[in-house]
């Protein structure tokens, strides 16, 4: 088997950090990923990956407190979405520079979707934050990017597993990672007294950020989570089924699943937690080939 490695890597929020287990392990076992790709959440790790800052982000990332996560929340209304997203990627500015997409050290795109033109637009040059930012702009959610006449979303809105858009060199492995996948989730090592404390915490701040929505959409009190539930699923819906095409007619060589029920889209307090479950997945699904 070849040790060389076109890495493509899904959307899916939280779940995305499981692609940082998946990578860690890959190297492990002395696999080389010579180009990547990645849509949403995947196109983030996929990017820092290609930076050569992916022990900086997960250390920045696993370290990150209830307080801190919710500072990096820069809401807005009127725009299109009600986060911004400018506070996080300016924060991982501290320990990752922008970059040109085409000085990177592997060949790497994100995808993104343009919802004037109806059709893929595919970053392979230009800033990595901005083609990041166009990327995870999940609709009504995060503001979308506006570029000339177009308004730039997520990704995931039309490929999801973006296999079409990885460079492929002679003799890879196609390797697929799908943080969305219709399976049960992996029972989690941690004690449940571990997952009731972090859930309290998480909780608290989906408390102040939906204190926070009410203050601008008082007669909303009742529906201001179940908005974003109902965004997440709506998306989801399409998505799944965009994505199980692009499996099929891409034909990895491996596919990683990683279930969709092993986290909320926004439960980033379990980054330690998804971290291990991609390296358990990449573990299980390369010791049965």
């Amino acid at each position: 088997m070849s040790k060389k490695i076109a890495l493509v890597l899904s959307g899916g929020g939280a779940r995305g950090l499981a692609h940082i287990g998946v990578i860690e392990e890959l190297e492990k076992r002395g696999y080389e990923i010579t180009s990547i790709a990645g849509t949403s959440m995947g196109a983030l790790v996929g990017g820092v990956y290609a930076c050569g800052k992916l022990d900086e982000y997960k250390k920045w990332v696993c370290g990150l407190s209830r307080h801190e996560m919710f500072m990096l929340v820069d809401f807005t209304f009127g725009g299109g979405g009600i986060i911004k997203g400018e506070k996080v990627l300016n924060a991982m500015k501290e320990f990752m520079p922008d970059r040109d997409i085409a000085d990177l050290t592997i060949p790497y795109s994100a995808t993104a979707v343009d919802i004037i033109k109806h059709e893929e637009v595919v970053y392979r040059t230009g800033s990595l934050y901005y083609a990041i930012r166009a990327s995870i702009a999940i609709p009504s959610v995060f503001t979308p990017v506006i570029q000339g006449d177009s308004v730039i979303v997520d990704g995931g809105v039309l490929n999801n597993v973006p296999i079409s858009n990885v460079e492929r060199n002679e003799g890879d492995l196609l390797v697929a990672v799908n943080v969305n996948a219709d399976i049960s989730p992996k029972k989690t090592k941690e004690s449940k007294n571990e997952i009731q404390k972090k859930e309290k915490a998480y909780l608290k701040w989906l408390n102040d950020f939906s204190e926070f929505v009410r203050s601008y959409y008082p007669k909303e009190k009742k529906e201001s989570l179940g908005f974003l539930s109902l965004i997440d699923k709506t998306i989801a819906t399409g998505m799944l089924k965009l994505a199980q095409y692009a499996i099929k007619d891409g034909n990895p060589d491996v596919l990683i699943n990683v279930s969709r029920e092993a986290c909320g889209t926004y439960d980033f307090y379990k980054a330690n937690e998804l971290i291990e479950m991609g390296r358990e997945t990449v573990i299980e699904t390369l010791d049965k080939i």
